[in-house]
Formats: C-alpha cells, sequence, structure tokens
C-alpha cells in the first residue's frame, strides 16, 4: 500500500469515530509534514513520513480526537526539521501546538552529560502529561511504532531503547490502562534485551500451540453450551498470554513452563456486571476453582481503572487455566486504558481539568514531582513510583487508598494531608498501635495519631522509611522551608569543605560564571537556596564542587597550553644562526634529519603519513633516497625482519608547514554525523582533503578523513573533538 493509501485510510477511520472532523485540517498536517520531513529517510530506507502517518493512524484505531491525531501526524516536526513551534501554532491552534511540544525532546541546552540531558526532557514530557494526559498517549504510540522497526539499527542502540522503553514506558502504559500497547512494548524489549531467552520461550509454546489450542476449543464449546442454556449471549475466546509476562514469572516464582497455571486462558466478555458474576457461577460450576486463586476487580478496579472477574480453574485432564470475565466496556478500558475514555466533543477544552476522576492519581504523582528541583532525581522518582507493585489499605472511613508496596503509616498520613503527616506521633492499624516503620498490607484499616504541640515536624529518618515518592517530597519540602537557616550553613560547610579536599581555594572555584548555569539549571534565585538544598542532602557538595573544579581544570590546561607555547617562542627566538640554518636544510627534507648523512633525499611516506611528534624510523630506498615511516607502520614492521638498510631519523626542531594525516571515526548512525564532523574540522581551521562514508552490516557509520596540520597537537585537539560529537563511538589514525 502506497503512503497515500495509507493516508487515505487513516481519513475513513478518523471520519468513522468522529463523522464531523475537520478533515481539511488533517490535509494540511499531512501536507506540512510530508514537505518537512522529504528528504529524510528511517533507518529501515523507507521515506520518513511513513512514520507519522502510522503514529496518526494508530492514534485514530484507539479513537483519540482529532487535535491528538494531527499531533501525531506532526510530532516530529519541530524536533527533527526546520518547523517551529510558533508556526504549529499559527498553522493549527494552541491545543495541538501544546502536545507537539510537550513530546519534543530539549535542544541546545548546557548539560554536563547526556544522562542529565535524558533526565530533563523525561521531566519536560511528565509535567506536560500532567497538565495534558494525551502527550503521553502520543508518546507512547510514537515509542511502540519505533520498536517495531528496531531491528534497522545497530546493537548497541537496540539495548538502550529497549531498556530505556522497559523502565519508563512499560509501566507508564501499566498505569495509563493501556494493556495492548504495555504487552507489545514489553515483549519488543525482551526480544532485544534477552534475545536467547525470548527465542528459547517463543520455540517452546509455538511446539505446543496446536495442543493448547484443542484444549481450549473443547473448554470453550463446553462453556458456550452452558451459556446459551442460560440464555446469556457472550463473545468467548482464546487469550493469548503474551511472552514476558510468562518469562518474568518463570523466573520469579522459579517455575518451568509447564507450572504456570494462566499460560492457557479464556476471556468472556458479556454486556452486563450481573452477567459477569453468573457467568461465574457457571464456571465455577463446571470445573473446580483453584483456592486463593479468584480476584474480583469489578467491586475493587485497579487504580489504571481496569475491570474484570479473574480466576483460575482446573480443567478437563486436570490441567489448570485462568479464565476471565468482562462487559464490553470493561474490555474496551482494558485494552485502551485513558483513551477509552475520550470524549469527542466539539470546541471541549481538554486539559487535565476534564479529565475522568479516575484518574485523578496521574495528576497527583506528577503533581509531587513538580516540587523536586534536580532532574535525574525528578526521573529516578518517578520512575521509582510507576515500576512498583501496589497494596491497598482503608481509612477509618472505609475509603481505599493505593500504596506502593513496602509502603507506612507515615506513607498514608501524608497521603492525607502533608499538616497529618508532619503532626504524626504514631499510627494504629487493625485497631492496634504499630510502628511508624510497620509495612502495609492490602486490607488493612488505618488511622493515625497526631500531636498539636508546637514545633512537632517530622524526623530525619523518615526519609529512609517510606516509600511513597509524595511522602518523601513532602518531608524534604518541610525541611527546606522549616530549617532553611540551619540548611544553608550546612550546606555552606560542606561545599567549603569539598573544596578544600580537591585542593583549591574558595575564591577559585566559586566564580559567577561557572555558578549561574547552576542556579538556572536547578531553578534557584539566588546562592543560598542552592546552599539549603545542599544543606538538606538533596544536591550533594561533590557533584556541584565537582562541575566546578572541571571548569577550573579546562582553564589551567587553556592557561598551561598557552604558557607552553610562549615558552618555546622564547627558546625559538633564543636559536643561534647555525642551528636555524640546520633547521632550514632539515626542512627541504619534509623536517626530518637522517642520523650521519648530509644532503640526503628524504620523504615521507604515504602509507602512514607521519607528522612532529610521531616515532618514526628510516628505510633507504633504491634510488629514492630515504622513506620516513612511523614505526608502527604495518609497512615498515615487515621490511625490518632481517633488513639491513633501516636508518636512524629525527624530527628536526623546525617542521615543514603541513602534513596530511588520515583519521578513521566510528560513530552510531546519525542523520547529522557527517555535517557534524565537517564542522568540527572546520572549527580547528583546519584543510580537509578527502572524506568518505560508509555503514557496516550491524548498522554503524564509518567515516574516513583526510586532513591537513602543521603539528601533533592540532591532530590531537581535532581527535579530541571529534570524541566528543554525539554518537561518535571511536577515534583513530589510519594507515594505507
Amino acid at each position: 500500500m502506497s503512503i497515500s493509501e495509507e493516508y487515505e485510510e487513516l481519513k475513513e477511520k478518523v471520519l468513522k469515530h468522529n463523522p464531523h472532523a475537520d478533515t481539511l485540517l488533517l490535509d494540511k498536517a499531512y501536507a506540512l509534514a510530508e514537505s518537512a520531513h522529504k528528504n529524510q529517510k528511517r533507518k529501515s530506507g523507507e521515506e520518513f513520513i511513513v512514520h507519522p502517518v502510522a503514529v496518526a493512524t494508530m492514534l485514530a484505531d484507539m479513537d483519540m480526537d482529532l487535535a491528538t491525531v494531527i499531533a501525531g501526524m506532526l510530532h516530529d516536526t519541530v524536533e527533527d526539521t526546520d518547523v517551529s513551534l510558533e508556526t504549529i501554532s499559527d498553522q493549527f491552534g494552541s491545543d495541538i501546538a501544546y502536545l507537539v511540544d510537550g513530546v519534543t525532546k530539549l535542544k541546545h541546552i548546557p548539560m554536563t552529560s547526556k544522562e542529565e540531558l535524558q533526565a530533563e526532557n523525561l521531566r519536560k514530557m511528565f509535567l506536560s502529561m500532567a497538565s495534558d494526559i494525551r502527550v503521553i498517549v502520543i508518546k507512547l504510540v510514537d515509542r511502540l511504532h519505533n520498536m517495531r522497526t528496531l531491528q534497522y539499527v545497530n546493537t548497541d542502540s537496540q539495548i538502550t531503547k529497549a531498556r530505556e522503553t522497559l523502565e519508563i514506558y512499560t509501566p507508564l502504559a501499566h498505569r495509563l490502562g493501556m494493556t495492548k500497547i504495555k504487552w507489545e512494548l514489553e515483549d519488543l524489549c525482551f526480544k532485544y534485551l534477552e534475545p536467547e531467552a525470548y527465542f528459547s520461550l517463543e520455540k517452546q509454546i509455538n511446539q505446543k500451540r496446536e495442543e493448547q489450542e484443542a484444549y481450549i476449543g473443547d473448554v470453550l464449546a463446553e462453556l458456550r453450551g452452558k451459556l446459551e442454556e442460560a440464555g446469556i449471549s457472550a463473545k468467548l475466546d482464546g487469550r493469548p498470554k503474551h511472552l514476558y509476562s510468562i518469562h518474568r514469572k518463570m523466573i520469579k516464582q522459579n517455575k518451568t513452563l509447564e507450572q504456570i497455571y494462566d499460560l492457557l486462558a479464556i476471556r468472556v466478555i458479556v454486556n452486563t456486571v450481573q452477567e459477569c458474576y453468573t457467568v461465574l457461577g457457571i464456571i465455577h460450576e463446571l470445573y473446580k476453582p483453584i483456592p486463593g486463586r479468584f480476584k474480583d476487580y469489578i467491586a475493587m478496579p485497579k487504580p489504571n481503572m481496569y475491570q474484570s472477574l479473574h480466576t483460575t480453574l482446573i480443567g478437563p485432564k486436570g490441567r489448570p487455566f485462568e479464565a476471565q470475565i468482562r462487559t464490553w466496556e470493561m474490555h474496551r478500558v482494558a485494552e485502551n486504558g485513558i483513551a477509552a475514555h475520550w470524549k469527542y466533543k466539539e470546541d471541549m477544552d481538554y486539559k487535565a481539568s476534564d479529565i475522568d476522576l479516575k484518574l485523578e492519581w496521574v495528576r497527583n504523582l506528577l503533581d509531587n514531582q513538580k516540587k523536586i528541583d534536580d532532574a535525574s532525581e525528578f526521573a529516578e522518582t518517578f520512575k521509582m513510583d510507576l515500576f512498583t507493585d501496589e497494596v491497598f489499605v482503608f481509612t477509618p472511613k472505609g475509603e481505599v487508598k493505593v500504596f506502593p508496596t513496602g509502603s507506612t503509616p507515615i506513607d498514608f498520613a501524608y497521603s492525607i494531608h502533608s499538616a497529618i503527616g508532619n503532626r504524626m506521633t504514631g499510627a494504629k492499624v487493625n485497631g492496634e498501635i504499630k510502628p511508624l516503620n510497620y509495612k502495609l498490607k492490602t486490607g488493612d484499616f488505618v488511622e493515625i495519631i497526631t500531636s498539636s504541640a508546637p514545633g512537632r515536624g517530622p524526623s530525619r529518618d523518615w526519609l529512609n522509611i517510606v516509600k511513597s515518592s509524595e511522602a518523601k517530597s513532602k518531608i524534604k519540602q518541610w525541611f527546606k522551608k522549616e530549617r532553611r537557616d540551619e540548611n544553608i550553613e550546612r550546606g555552606k560547610e560542606a561545599v567549603e569543605r569539598e573544596i578544600r579536599r580537591v585542593g583549591c581555594t574558595y575564591a577559585q572555584l566559586m566564580r559567577d560564571e561557572w555558578i549561574q548555569p547552576h542556579l538556572s539549571r536547578h531553578r534557584f534565585s539566588s546562592m543560598d537556596d542552592m546552599f539549603n538544598v545542599i544543606g538538606f542532602g538533596e544536591v550533594s557538595a561533590q557533584k556541584f564542587v565537582g562541575s566546578l573544579y572541571s571548569e577550573f581544570q579546562k582553564e589551567q590546561n587553556e592557561k598551561e597550553d598557552e604558557a607552553l607555547l610562549l615558552k618555546k617562542a622564547e627558546a625559538a627566538k633564543r636559536e643561534s644562526e647555525q642551528e636555524r640554518q640546520a633547521e632550514n636544510d632539515a626542512a627541504n627534507n619534509g623536517g626530518v634529519i637522517v642520523k650521519g648523512l648530509d644532503n640526503c633525499l628524504v620523504r615521507l611516506s604515504r602509507c602512514c603519513n607521519p607528522v612532529p611528534g610521531d616515532s618514526i624510523v628510516g628505510y633507504v630506498t633504491r634510488g629514492r633516497g630515504v622513506s620516513v615511516h612511523r614505526t608502527d607502520c604495518p609497512n615498515i614492521v615487515s621490511l625490518s625482519e632481517g633488513d639491513n638498510r633501516m636508518i636512524d631519523v629525527r624530527w628536526a626542531d623546525k617542521s615543514k608547514s603541513s602534513y596530511v594525516v588520515q583519521i578513521g571515526v566510528k560513530a552510531v548512525d546519525s542523520q547529522s554525523l557527517f555535517m557534524d564532523i565537517v564542522k568540527t574540522v572546520a572549527d580547528c581551521n583546519l584543510s580537509m582533503q578527502a572524506i568518505n562514508a560508509r555503514k557496516t552490516r550491524d548498522n554503524y557509520e564509518l567515516v574516513d578523513l583526510t586532513v591537513e596540520i602543521t603539528s601533533r597537537e592540532e591532530l590531537e585537539k581535532l581527535v579530541r573533538r571529534i570524541r566528543r560529537i554525539e554518537n561518535v563511538v571511536d577515534v583513530s589514525r589510519k594507515s594505507n
């Protein structure tokens, strides 16, 4: 199917779910995306426009509104093309521009590492999600389509992308109830992170597939007959268990594939909740339920809105299987989660205030993270909140609250209100006094005991006890506010102590031009704000001083380089006329002096292109004088064995004006790599004679360039700068 046919199919899907959709605006978005990505290719070799059309189509399949579909079409334009966010806003409105901006990575901001930049990008995306949940829906669909074509990138990129997906995006999809996306992402990550285990498990399941399908068919046939007798209309099918879930269960429970109870599963979809419980009774009459394996997620839905009845039974021939029973509406929510709750309403403001109350936890989770200043800590605590199992506990009034496994009464207190947590002195669990480090269990009734005594506040030890990021954040906020003066003094002492440890003075490191980027990055208005978080322990003095010390060392190195150049210049002035004449003579021989020979023809070998500073050796050729090679040149190594034509040579103190060197660069495939290398050579004020690139089978980019230099220092400086280019893996000198 051509890309234009795929786009027409997309329009049909949009109109099917939303007959009044403005398809002219969608046409306009497609035209802009097609034009902006015109000269771009995907790693697979396809036209880039295939990706945004696929993302928009997947969003339409999930019944998302037109603004989300259009944002999916335009989601890469600002990040990867010359289209600006202002252009998106002018042509498509601020709502769509906000969605596009939410999934656009930050660029051109001062960061000390790639990890820090990634953390800032995650922070930006998560905070955009807090205002409009559609941002993360687009990002999840975008990530899924990219993961489907991960075979076209090199192994390092596959592992990096899969690990990030498994740590962040799959738990996020789980929390948002987007099960279909979650399962597919998990299996794709499993395939690239543990390929041997993946293909082994896939082979085992495929070998049993025919037998399992026949078994499930018998169960469904028997159940269908009973439901027809009861007058219940239902859809019955076998539910495939995804590979990653099976693998994780095998590892966690230390079981073989045959010992996994819910490997065989059926799903029953009916029209009403009453019918769900009727079907449950019929199934329990047919097959014996396994004790402790029944879960009622209809009466007590999961936090991600999931509802269903789960029961595990002993089927024919004594083989266990799982049954899930739900209504059609529950099934729709189970498949698409938050996307299933999206309603089409003209001129509707889709901000956070419009999201279903069932999603209140999403905003609470992100509101807590807003108070964390450090981007890396923000990302880590957010991942921790997403990736933990949960316990369900009750307030004295019977309200259900959900916490990460391992949470304590302190977590419970702060979930009610900051003031309750700050004044807490004890807790009753199921009517009994329990210690503050008691681990809450599902079904516990919790009551908090507080004190109104003045000066009451949390203990620093609580930070090591609580599990939820909400409690940690509120405790930290209390200490940062109530103990600010104390924290500032402690922070100053820690910074001064660390400065002395690295062997510098306060004045040497605490310079405004080095400090201001830190204050801006952490959104601090003064140095006292920085001392406050250092004294509290939220930012380490070692990390802060270490970054200042790096700037100091860089400046010292530049001064040493300058001093060395001045020293060389002074030494050159003191040379005698005789020495200068000898150097001038040597310059005619490529800057090389041959031991024991005068007026000898000398030439620099083109196979290894030696430059001043390289260790060199001479080789007497027939009729062409002395050929000069690097001592590690493969050609000279083979000639030196048993040959008496080797001769000692050395570089003159003053060499000829320029030398040609060849450099090899290995990098992860990047659209901007070629231009980045050319720009780096130009920034070093060097002349490039040739450059060519090729791609390896495992999707690495190899670039060979020939450059004219005047000294080894220039070569080393160029190599250092090329190494700093993003995605560069290795840089080396080459020999022909």
